[in-house]
């Protein structure tokens, strides 16, 4: 069966079709905050499949500890890496079963729990949460071949519980909140800004999805769009429509710091995303068609959202010290961050 993102029991089975030649990559990534300091993980399973070569498809892991308590910030986040044969991998597309290696030193991950080494980070975690899943695009769209690019949160406020190792230190996981996700694509985004947060300070029931986007089609470079999802006060804002996020929507980001807004016939919804330089760890994502890409990950920025209603011009401010997911994806190499993975 190939599995349909848009039913829940679903969102977590692997759209990796072994020996496919069109290009693929697969990432189910969870990440999660201290409750009150700047410390946060960052887990991600992958599968990369060059387009034309599905010989050469390999299973990675990413791990790293974003740790903002030290002097210097950056000094602080543990990196790590790992690259394995697809052959040692299951990426199961009936159920949610992910693993990278085999044996009994094999990371895995599943619908309860996930644990795995690469270099020196090692985790060994249980999550659970009892939200729906959130989607960032109309869920028709996750079905066909566009965008060639799709995300999705299998488990949105997930809770967090184990322990990581880094080196010699052990860090006591209890009760992060955090995030579940999957997403998958023939290619990377050209160019984005992303952003999570998953419980504000002053607001630990809200989740906050959103992304400033832009495509190459041919020579041309579509206009950015920003898509944005709030879960706030009982209710869901999917400001998600691509007719929505080009008339109603504005996104502007640079380095480091990200303003975006969109808005419905009752809700307006505006927001800034920021971290210091410090903050960031660079990676290298190889696209599926070829060339690499930079991300410049944190997972310990500063986030601001005011949602107003519309009906009534009451504006309510939600605030995450260091609780806020940002990443921009970039083909830039003058953007001053170390890539270390």
């Amino acid at each position: 069966m190939r599995p349909d993102p848009r039913i829940p029991e679903q969102v977590n089975w692997a759209q990796f079709a072994p020996g496919a030649r069109r290009g693929h990559y697969e990432s189910f990534y969870q990440r999660a905050n201290h409750p009150s300091e700047p410390l946060a993980f960052w887990l991600r399973y992958t599968v990369f499949s060059p387009a034309g070569r599905p010989a050469a498809a390999r299973g990675e892991l990413w791990a790293i500890v974003f740790d903002g308590r030290e002097a210097g910030g950056g000094d602080g986040h543990a990196v790590a890496k790992v690259e394995v044969p697809i052959a040692a991998c299951v990426f199961a597309r009936d159920r949610f079963d992910v693993r990278v290696g085999d044996g009994p030193a094999a990371a895995i991950l599943g619908p309860r729990g996930l644990r795995g080494a690469a270099g020196e980070i090692g985790w060994d975690l249980a999550y659970a949460g009892t939200q729906p899943p959130l989607y960032l695009l109309p869920r028709a769209l996750y079905r066909g071949r566009f965008p060639p690019a799709k995300s999705l949160v299998g488990v949105p406020l997930a809770r967090y519980d184990g322990e990581l190792r880094v080196g010699e230190r052990r860090v006591v996981v209890d009760g992060w909140p955090g995030s579940q996700n999957h997403n998958w694509g023939s290619r990377h985004t050209d160019r984005y800004a992303f952003g999570q947060v998953a419980g504000f300070d002053n607001a630990p029931g809200s989740f906050l999805e959103v992304a400033t986007v832009s495509n190459r089609l041919g020579p041309l470079r579509t206009p950015m769009l920003t898509l944005l999802v709030l879960r706030h006060g009982g209710r869901e804002h999917a400001l998600t429509s691509p007719l929505r996020a080009r008339r109603r929507a504005s996104g502007r980001f640079g380095y480091f710091v990200w303003d975006f807004a969109s808005e419905s016939d009752d809700v307006r919804v505006s927001g800034r995303m920021e971290a210091p330089p410090s903050a960031f760890v660079g990676l290298a994502y190889a696209n599926p068609p070829g060339g690499v890409k930079h991300c410049l990950n944190t997972k310990i920025a500063n986030c601001v959202v005011t949602i107003v209603d519309k009906r009534s011009g009451i504006a309510e401010d939600l605030v995450s010290a260091h609780g806020g997911l940002f990443e921009i994806l970039t083909d830039d190499r003058e953007h001053g961050v170390t890539v270390r993975a």
